[in-house]
């Protein structure tokens, strides 16, 4: 048993413990607010963008479609782009998307594809590189940035496009974590080059529609900027998702604690009472022995 001395000093660290994860939840709560009003205002241009481009793709085809929507021809390389957040204290919102990236990586390789990987953010490199060493072939470091926004999607398109057009892969598939609530965030994966169009993408109408320029000239300024779109989108629902989860988990975490030393207050008070009742049985065995 523990003497009183340490049960003590187990109390005091678990109620400062319990101080900074409640200070944390606070900061999560303040920050989530912005993040979330940032990704919801973010995502009717993200998804009215990509229904554009759908409907554009569909009428383009051959050699006149754009490098970008044509893709390759070929379906053996593929580049997962994974966003990560750059700090812990968050739960499992890391681990998640490592999770949904490693499960990918691993089915395209059991299909005899190539895969290498290009990582945003700190948190999951360790696993990824110690899961698939030499795979990583590219990484954006956001750490010098408070939070990531559109100049860092364009940093990373632009570079992950100029390795689309050098040969380096054909697929590249994008992993997040899309924002549902405090207590939901939900890993997704979306497909960003070649740009994928739905099976239910809106075909041309038949009606005499003309377009200046043309639709292949549209589609080649729109198709480098869905890319960055998506990327920014992604971040946006990253820095929503992580906040809301080092909430719910700084919560947790407060609440442990406050556990934690209730189960500990009682172990000392028990020991306690037990040492004054031991003093007051020697003593009064002193006195009946005098």
């Amino acid at each position: 048993m523990a003497s009183l001395k340490e049960l003590k000093g187990r109390i005091a660290s678990v109620k400062s413990t319990q101080k900074i994860t409640k200070a944390k939840q606070m900061v999560a709560a303040a920050k989530l607010r912005k993040a979330q009003a940032a990704a919801e205002a973010a995502r009717p241009y993200a998804q009215r963008l990509e229904k554009v481009v759908a409907s554009l793709a569909t009428k383009v085809s051959g050699d006149s479609a754009p490098r970008l929507l044509a893709g390759t021809g070929k379906d053996q390389v593929h580049l997962l782009l994974v966003a990560n957040g750059d700090k812990g204290l968050s739960g499992a919102f890391n681990a998640n998307i490592v999770k949904a990236a490693v499960a990918k990586a691993k089915a395209l390789l059991a299909q005899g594809k190539t895969v290498k990987f290009y990582l945003v953010g700190r948190k999951g490199r360790a696993v990824i590189a110690r899961t698939f060493p030499g795979m990583i072939v590219g990484d954006y470091d956001t750490t010098a940035v408070r939070m990531p926004g559109f100049d860092e999607a364009h940093a990373v398109a632009q570079d992950v496009s100029a390795r689309f057009f050098a040969g380096e892969f054909d697929v590249a598939h994008l992993f997040y974590s899309a924002f549902r609530s405090a207590l939901v965030q939900i890993p997704t994966e979306q497909q960003i080059i070649p740009v994928a169009v739905p099976a239910d993408a809106p075909a041309s109408s038949g009606a005499a529609v003309e377009y200046e320029p043309d639709e292949e000239a549209i589609l080649a300024d729109l198709l480098p900027r869905n890319i960055t779109i998506q990327i920014f989108k992604a971040l946006l629902e990253n820095m929503a998702s992580e906040q809301g989860a080092s909430m719910t988990a700084m919560d947790n975490a407060t609440r442990n604690a406050g556990d934690l030393i209730n189960r500990l207050t009682i172990e000392y008070n028990r020991s306690r009472q037990a040492a004054i009742t031991t003093e007051l049985v020697e003593i009064i065995s002193g006195a009946e022995a005098l």
